[in-house]
């Protein structure tokens, strides 16, 4: 049984009441004070005090300060008056129950109010905090995407300007060739005219020599005619032999010194082969070859198989690693693996490879080119697209 403290003291003005009670020694740990508008009890165990206000206070903005080994309530009234006693007198024990269950259920209700707009609060600061970063998120996507934009305004720039100082290298070089055609026409013309005033001459000249009469005129037609008439040809037969020529260009049209070079180099790559390997010992004769390691990658390529195209690749390069096409048909299968940045090596590689560039391996050549700008676009690098392809 609680023991009830009586030796409290308490004043008042119109508006506010000040409690003091002691806490007889009692830690302030253990102290526990609840407090209603018409309820106040405060328990520091053995001790416990209670009252019943006189009139309705403000429990919300009242405060209660301990120190000292005492609690200090500073009570707001609701109404501005004066009251009799602190506690309430005549109350009996079911009133007092009463009034202590509905205080009770008065501060559960607060505090599930309290709980719930704090919950509220929380969900809209959630709500909040995600709207923000959706709008920040928006943000930069918009920001990557102008970025983008920028980039491919620039590239169309570039590529418009590349193109427009194509055209007019073009317009100056049909430029020149005109003036060059007209020049060797204007010389025709001189050399005409000075044959035609030089037969002239000599037509005049023959024409003063030569003596008068039908006699001397027909002897000089005769011999004139005689002249003018060729010799038989003899007859023979003329051999005519061409040049030996491993491309199909003509000697004249051709780059002797790259395509010997290219020659060299490909002599090479067919004699540069790795047998030293430890996988090829299970391996029969004809799988050791990178020409049928090469022709069966492109069957499983064939076959949509790019993962086994590219193993077969893989043991053709370790094999011979001087064979340009083994890279660029890796570069293909990556290409439709989206591997892309294989693809690009790959390209380069078989690139590096096929030089010089000749015709025999600008076919090649042109579609190492097209596999890495594709690459390039696919990763959305569109100027080194348009530099590097």
């Amino acid at each position: 049984m609680p023991l009830q403290v009586s030796d409290y003291s308490w004043q008042q003005t119109k508006t506010v009441v000040f409690l003091s009670l002691p806490l007889k020694g009692v830690c302030v740990r253990d102290t526990d004070v609840f407090c209603t508008e018409n309820y106040l009890k405060v328990n520091f165990p053995p001790f416990l005090f209670e009252a019943f206000l006189y009139a309705p206070i403000d429990d919300e903005s009242s405060k209660a300060k301990i120190g000292n080994d005492t609690i200090v309530f500073t009570l707001y009234k609701k109404e501005a008056a004066m009251w009799e006693t602190l506690s309430v007198t005549g109350v009996d024990k079911e009133m007092m129950q009463r009034i202590r269950e509905k205080s009770i259920l008065q501060a559960q209700e607060r505090a599930k109010e309290a709980t719930e707009a704090k919950a509220a609060a929380k969900r809209e600061d959630q709500k909040y905090a995600l709207s923000v970063m959706m709008k920040i998120e928006e943000e930069e996507r918009k920001k990557i995407e102008d970025m983008k934009e920028n980039e491919r305004i620039k590239a169309t720039k570039e590529l418009e300007a590349w193109k427009e100082y194509q055209r007019k290298a073009e317009e100056q070089k049909e430029i020149q060739r005109e003036e060059k055609l007209c020049q060797k026409e204007k010389q025709i013309k001189e050399e005409r005219k000075k044959l035609k005033y030089k037969s002239l001459t000599r037509n005049l000249a023959s024409r003063n020599l030569a003596p008068k009469g039908r006699n001397s005129e027909n002897i000089f037609t005769e011999k004139l005619k005689e002249d003018s008439i060729p010799a038989p040809r003899s007859v023979g037969s003329i051999k005519i032999n061409f040049t030996p020529r491993v491309f199909p260009t003509a000697l004249r049209e051709s780059q002797v010194a790259e395509e010997e070079e290219w020659l060299h180099k490909q002599a090479e790559a067919r004699r540069a082969m790795n047998t030293d390997i430890a996988e090829l010992c299970d391996l029969k004769e004809e799988e050791k070859n990178p020409e049928w390691l090469k022709d069966k990658g492109n069957k499983l390529f064939a076959t949509e198989n790019y993962l086994a195209a590219i193993n077969a690749y893989n043991l053709a390069i370790r094999l011979n690693n001087k064979m340009p096409l083994l890279y660029l048909n890796r570069a293909a299968c990556h290409l439709k693996l989206k591997n892309l940045h294989k693809a690009i090596e790959d390209s380069s590689k078989a690139l590096e490879l096929l030089m010089p560039p000749v015709t025999d391996n600008a076919n090649a050549r042109m579609k190492a080119h097209v596999r890495r700008g594709t690459a390039f676009c696919q990763l959305e690098l569109y100027v080194e697209g348009i530099l590097f392809s």
